[in-house]
Order: structure tokens, then sequence, then C-alpha cells
């Protein structure tokens, strides 16, 4: 259970004295709002503030600008290394360069007309020693020729097919990790700079501005305060007695100084439990001196007649009489 400022305490005795002769349905109460305020999560020098107080705001409109510089230069950075990331991945699944392949085939072309040359000297050399004109040992030498002749033949045969070949798997793999950690990288530089400029969230009024051009603002600070009709609300405090013919959605009629003819609203709130209290032992005969709160929302366009503080009059609506008319 909750204990009241002395402050609030004196209000509410006030506007209760002031309303004595009124009947039960009648109740005091105030106009309260739910200011938005409006921050970077990034610090950094407030360099453009596009508003000023009492300025009516439209949905993403541009409110305020932090400097950007070192946001600037880290989305390049991060771009930059994106595109190296990017080309070392296109490189690897990529073979060799055209002229590496071309200089590959002409070393297999060389080594095939060597093997076709020592097969051909190997035939005579099998004729003259078969007729006696040379030992068997030259024999052995063009043999030896035509073994020589053809791994180099295989050997510049598997050249060429790795250099047509891009890289290994696993290295393909590392260097696509490596692209996506470059792009989240710059997704994140990207966002940091978007964050130095902050769009209102919603169409409304600037209730404040608590920086200046040229101050440091830090993270998460607010810089200024937006007011939305549809967060303007009444706020009132019931008797424990009255409770029970509350329910969310009722009408109830607010009226205030020179407002015009009543506001009509819906409850909104209620409270759960006492908001303020006196020293007492609630017994049957002083639980009426419990108080609960109740808050209840005009429409946007009536919400615009209502200023936050400003005293109201709330007077509960008769469904039934309601009906009728």
């Amino acid at each position: 259970m909750k204990t009241a400022p002395v402050f609030v305490i004196t209000m509410l005795a006030g506007l209760l004295a002031g309303c004595g002769d009124k009947s039960s349905d009648f109740f005091p109460g105030y106009a309260e709002a739910d200011y938005v305020r409006l921050a970077a999560p990034v610090s950094g020098t407030l360099t453009k503030l596009h508003v000023n107080r009492g300025d009516s705001i439209a949905h993403n409109a541009p409110a305020f600008v932090l400097e950007q510089e070192s946001e600037r230069a880290a989305r390049e950075e991060a771009a930059f290394r994106l595109q190296r990331m990017q080309a070392q991945l296109a490189n690897l699944k990529k073979g060799k360069r055209p002229d590496e392949i071309a200089a590959v085939r002409s070393q297999l072309a060389q080594a095939e007309a060597a093997q076709q040359l020592s097969s051909a000297d190997l035939a005579r050399q099998k004729q003259l020693v078969a007729s006696g004109f040379i030992s068997a040992a030259r024999l052995d030498e063009a043999r030896a020729a035509v073994e020589r002749d053809r791994a180099r033949v295989n050997e510049l045969r598997a050249q060429l097919r790795v250099a047509q070949l891009g890289a290994r798997a696993d290295e393909i793999e590392a260097a696509e990790q490596d692209v996506k950690a470059a792009q989240a990288q710059l997704a994140q530089a990207n966002w940091k700079l978007d964050q130095k400029t902050q769009l209102s969230p919603l169409a409304a009024q600037v209730a404040d501005v608590l920086y200046r051009e040229g101050e440091l603002v830090p993270a998460g600070s607010p810089v200024v305060s937006l007011l939305a009709p549809e967060n303007i609300k009444a706020r009132f405090f019931v008797p424990e007695p009255a409770l029970g013919t509350l329910q969310l959605g009722r009408i109830i009629e607010l009226s205030c100084d020179n407002c015009g003819e009543p506001i009509p609203a819906k409850i909104s709130y209620i409270s759960r439990e006492a908001e303020y209290t006196s020293p007492l032992i609630y017994s049957k005969e002083n639980r009426s001196t419990l108080v609960f709160m109740i808050e209840a929302r005009p429409s946007i366009e009536n919400a615009q007649r209502l200023h936050p503080g400003q005293p109201l009059e709330i007077r509960l609506v008769d469904a039934s009489a309601k009906k009728s008319e």
C-alpha cells in the first residue's frame, strides 16, 4: 500500500473541498501524460537540432543529429574489408590465370614431343641391337629416356588439371566465413551511423529540449521529450465504496475551465491497491478513507484540448441513461 506525497494530498483535499456540493458521481482529478523521450543509443556531440520546444513534429521526421565522422570512417573501413574478402573468395574459386594455364599446356606439348622422339629412338635402338650393330647398353639408355619422358608428360598433365581447379574446399569455406563476418561488421557500422540521426517515432508536440547544439550527449540520454495526443490521459481517485461500480471501458466525462463541452473518455486503468492512506487501522467504519487511482483516455481529437497538470472534474456517466439517449 502506497503513501502519497504531501503536495498530492493537499491538492486532492482542496479539490474534494471544492466539490463538496457535487454528487457522488463527481470526482476531482487532473490531466496526465506519458512522454516519449527520444535518445540515441550511442554518444556524440549534438550537431543539428531540427526542433524547438512547442514545435509539432511529424512521424519519421528528423529530430536531431549527432556528429558522424567516426561512424562514417568505420563504415567505409568495413565496406572496403568486405570487398577485399569477396575478392579473395572469388580468387580461390577460380583456377590459375589463363596465361599460367597456357604456359603449362606449352610445357606439356614439349614433353609429349620429347616422349614421341624417345619412343621412336627406342624402336631404332631395338633394331640395331638385333642386327648386332650396337651393344645392349645403348638399348637400356633408350628405354630409360622413354620412361623419363613419359613421367614428365604425366607430371605436366597433373599440373594442368590442378591449374584448372580452384582452391581446396576447406580454404573456400574459410573464405566464405570471412565474407559473412565482414558483412556483419558492415551491417553493424551502418546501424551505428544510422543511430546518429534520430527520427520521431510518432506525430507529436515537442514538450521539451534537453540539449543544445554543440553539447556532448551521452549514450541513451534523451535529447527531446515528445508528447503525442494519444498519450494524454485523465487521472483521478475514487473512495473504496465507489470502486465496485467502475470497470475498464466505462465511459466518463471530463470537465475543465474553459474547455467547452464535457470530454468523453474511457476508463483504461484501475489500480489494484490503495494509493493514498492515512495512519489508521482500517475497519468497516473508516475504510471509505481509502482511495484508488483510476486512469481514463479520451479520443485523440479530444485529448488535444487537455494539458498535463490541468485540474479536471470527472463525472461518471450512467450506463443505462447513456443507452436510453
